[in-house]
Formats: C-alpha cells, structure tokens, sequence
C-alpha cells in the first residue's frame, strides 16, 4: 500500500489499523540535539485522546507514547525516530453485524473495490485512529517550531451552524472547553446542539481554524511546492475534511480587489507589514511574514446509530441497518489537534526545505572561521 509517507526533508511514516495491535509513526530527518522524550508528546496525544467526554467516543485508549528509536539521553540523535502507540480497547465484534456489508459515508466500498478486501474493524488504515500516529510525529514537529519562536494554536470555530464570534475568543479557554470552542456564549449553544444530534441517534460536523504565529517571510515555493498547496494537501489527507481555506477563503470570491487586496505599511523602524491579512499570510504560494490563518471544514461523524439502508458485498440493498460500537458524535473537538500537528508537519518540511534557498544561508552554517 502507497501513500502512508508524507515529507520531503522531514519525512515521516505512518503504520497500522484502528483494531490491530498498535498505531506508530517512523520520523527520517528530524535534526540532532533536540531535547525529547515522551512527555513532549503526551500532552498532545491527551488533547486527541477518546473517551474524554459524553461528545466523543467511549472507547477507552490511554494512547501511552512509546519512543523506541533516534532519542539517546534527552536528545534526538538524527537517526529515524520510532514511536508507537499501543491500543488496548478494540471491541471489534461490534463491527461483526457489519462484516458484509459497506457503511455510508466510509471509505469501505472504494477500499474493497481497490485492494479487493478491507478491514471491517473499524475502517483498518481508513480509521481516524491513524491520526494518532500523525499527532506523534506533529508534537515532534510543533517542539521543533517553538524552539524558533513560531507557535501553533487551533480551535473549533463552527460546531454545525453555531459560529465563534471573533470578538470574544479568548484562546486561554480553548482547552478547558469540552469542544475546543474558545468562545463561551458559542459553545453553550455548540453544547446544546450536539445534543439534540446525540438524542436523534446523529452527528454533528464543524470546522477548525488554524493560526501560526512567527513565520517569517519566503517560506514555500513559487509553483508546485507552494505553502498553500502543500498545506492543503496535508489537511485534505485527514479523514472527514472536506474542505480548506486560506485566509478569507471562499468569501475572497465575493470581495473586490480594492477590498481583497492586503496594503502594505511601516511600522515606526521602517518595517513593512500589511494593514489586513485577507491572504491569510501567503501570497504567490509564499509566506509573507503574516499570522497563518487556515480553515478546515469536517463533515459529520458517518458512524450513526440511526438506521440507515447500506449496500451489501453481494450486491444487494440492506434497509433499517444499525452501525454499533463506539464513535464520535463530533469529531471536531479531537480533530483540533491533528490540523495543528499537519500544520506543524507541513511548516517544518519547507522551513527545512528553504535553507537552500539562497547562499547566505549556507554560508552562515559551512563559511569556514576566520584564521
């Protein structure tokens, strides 16, 4: 099976099913000398982990990381990096009544129409489960990030039709929320329509913004290899998302170019920035030196207990059919923290990627010391 790689310079690999006996992540071109262990990366596997609450899963995972490899006294080695996550709560005769039969709204028809089999046990590869794996090697990422004084901070801007209201986020709430909503009066109307969806056996979908801070200018290349792209590949290769948008997004369409166009400024030392941010801090596939703003739009959770008509392995339609098990009926709030470690991922492959850009930059590492 292709495409479990993802990365250039800073490359990693993920591994394994939702109900095999574990998730894990290889990590190639990660530098030497950073200070890790497993800590580092528990905190960000916690945000994601289930059974946190009565709006996702029930299954119980401690998502313990394990670091195998490429770590040696506190510090990265520069060897490939191993971590594994092990699962301890597959329940998959749950799935057993399923066994024959495709889900809507999964992945199982294509993937028995491309492999000729699939693992019914919660989706295998096509499992949200992988996105362990992804939060791993994100935590890895995001560490490195912050030691170059660019940060990270997603959140659940739309949960259905309830909206954040950009003048009362207050981003030191995020985490406290049961949703991810750092906004107070939206998350209780958030609150309260995820449970009307829970009570008629249905899910909920939602959005997460991403915003990076401290990214300097030139970041990501001019035609194939262009920051926007390569993000938009990163995000639209989670399960569920449907869609992404750079800064104004779709409502850049709406706008004129007097109104969508970001004027450049000088601060009081002479330096340019730009007065608005409708491009979300890249323009020409390049970073400008603005906040990244990204969008990421979730369908609802496929996995409902309401019954469905799904079509069977022998072809025929099968009315009134339960899906069992445990799953979310809101992605959203777990899915906060993958959008973050793609983005992660993302922006230290190119910044990794940009040391070639120009000489100086390989002056400054290999210029020999003066006599």
């Amino acid at each position: 099976m292709a495409g479990s790689t993802f990365g250039t310079i800073f490359r990693i690999s993920t591994w394994g099913e939702s109900h095999g006996k574990g998730v894990g992540v290889v990590i190639d071109g990660c530098p030497a000398g950073l200070p890790l262990d497993e800590a580092d990366i528990q905190k960000y596997l916690d945000l994601r982990r289930p059974g946190q609450n009565r709006y996702t899963t029930k299954r119980k995972e401690s998502d313990t990381a394990e670091i195998l490899s490429g770590v040696f006294e506190g510090k990265t080695t520069g060897t490939p990096i191993s971590l594994l996550v092990r699962n301890e709560d597959q329940r998959s005769r749950d799935y057993g009544s399923i066994s024959e039969l495709y889900r809507p709204g999964h992945a199982d028809y294509c993937f028995d129409q491309k492999y000729g089999f699939r693992d019914y046990r919660g989706g295998g590869r096509s499992s949200g489960r992988e996105t362990t794996a992804r939060v791993a090697a994100g935590a890895v990422a995001a560490k490195i990030l912050n030691s170059l004084g660019i940060t990270l901070h997603a959140y659940a801007s739309s949960i259905g039709p309830v909206c954040v209201d950009p003048a009362r986020l207050d981003f030191s709430h995020t985490y406290e929320s049961p949703i991810r909503m750092p906004d107070r009066e939206a998350e209780g109307k958030a609150l309260e329509y995820v449970k009307t969806c829970i009570k008629s056996l249905d899910s909920s979908g939602g959005t997460v913004t991403c915003q990076a801070l401290g990214l300097p200018a030139g970041l990501g290349e001019p035609v194939f290899e262009k920051l926007d792209a390569n993000l938009a590949k990163a995000l639209m290769s989670i399960g569920a998302v449907k869609a992404v948008e750079i800064g104004d997004g779709t409502k850049a369409s709406l706008a004129k170019g007097s109104e969508n166009n970001d004027w450049y400024a000088l601060d009081d030392e002479g330096i340019p920035y730009k007065s608005t941010n409708h491009s979300g801090g890249i323009l020409g596939g390049i970073s400008d030196g603005s906040p990244l703003l990204v969008k990421v739009s979730f369908k609802p959770t496929s996995s409902i207990a309401a019954p469905q008509p799904m079509l069977g392995r022998d072809g025929k339609l099968h009315e009134n059919v339960s899906i069992h098990g445990r799953h979310d009926p809101l992605i959203v709030p777990r899915a906060v923290v993958v959008v973050e470690a793609m983005t992660a991922l993302t922006l230290i492959d190119l910044l990794l990627l940009n040391m070639s850009s120009q000489m100086k930059y390989l002056q400054q590492i290999y210029q020999p010391p003066l006599a």
